[in-house]
């Protein structure tokens, strides 16, 4: 799974690695949590051949046929296994995708003085991108929410200490593909796959970032474990 995420990189970075032309500023975010705002890269609105676009939008899905948005809460994360076939997910999956820029994840290891938070990152640092999906309901007033979700997958050899499963972390090369309204299912589901260990480090860090209030620098700071 994944339920925490940090998110630092400048716009002007953003927009150049994903190829857009604006991005909405956002502040450097340490310790994202879900309900909260996210930033996703994705296909303009119904427009599905148009450049890609930086949009700000909630994190937990609330599917467009839902009664209500309180579904939220539980859909911050689809099973790549599963998602093309989930009443909750497929819709998304046929026509919502996008990327969830971010540059790092937590995951936490069950210690016999408690849960040990470790921050996972590329090798390289700087941002990655997971993959997504994006939709968007109406409110009986007629108020629109926009909201998204994060495909996960089986942990590889790098988080499997830590956690049994991880985002799954899409390659730059395989961007558009994801994005594209012509990429067929097979392809799609091809791509859901653990990244490799090898692209890949962790480390631990304070269990005060454990609690969703606690933000800033010294939440990624690395630790021996407290």
């Amino acid at each position: 799974m994944c339920s925490r995420y940090a998110f630092k990189s400048p716009a002007a970075e953003v927009a150049l690695h994903f190829g857009v032309d604006t991005v909405p500023q956002i502040a450097p975010r340490y310790n994202i949590a879900p309900t909260q705002t996210i930033l996703v890269i994705r296909q303009p609105w119904q427009q599905p051949e148009a450049k890609r676009e930086a949009a700000s939008v909630k994190w937990g899905l609330v599917p467009s046929w839902a009664k209500d948005a309180s579904m939220a809460a539980r859909l911050t994360n689809a099973r790549g296994e599963t998602v093309a076939e989930k009443p909750s997910f497929r819709s998304a999956f046929r026509r919502m995708r996008c990327l969830i820029p971010a540059d790092g994840f937590y995951e936490w290891e069950a210690t016999p003085s408690g849960k040990q938070p470790w921050f996972i990152r590329l090798k390289r640092q700087g941002l990655l991108a997971f993959a997504g999906l994006w939709e968007r309901w109406q409110a009986p007033d007629g108020t629109p929410l926009e909201t998204a979700t994060i495909i996960t997958t089986d942990a590889n050899d790098l988080v499997r200490p830590v956690h049994d499963r991880m985002p799954v972390i899409l390659q730059p090369a395989d961007y558009a593909a994801w994005l594209s309204a012509q990429t067929k299912a097979e392809d799609l589901k091809a791509l859901l796959k653990p990244l490799p260990e090898d692209l890949m480090e962790r480390y631990r860090v304070s269990r005060r970032m454990s609690n969703a209030r606690n933000e800033g620098e010294e939440c990624v700071a690395p630790c021996s474990g407290d």
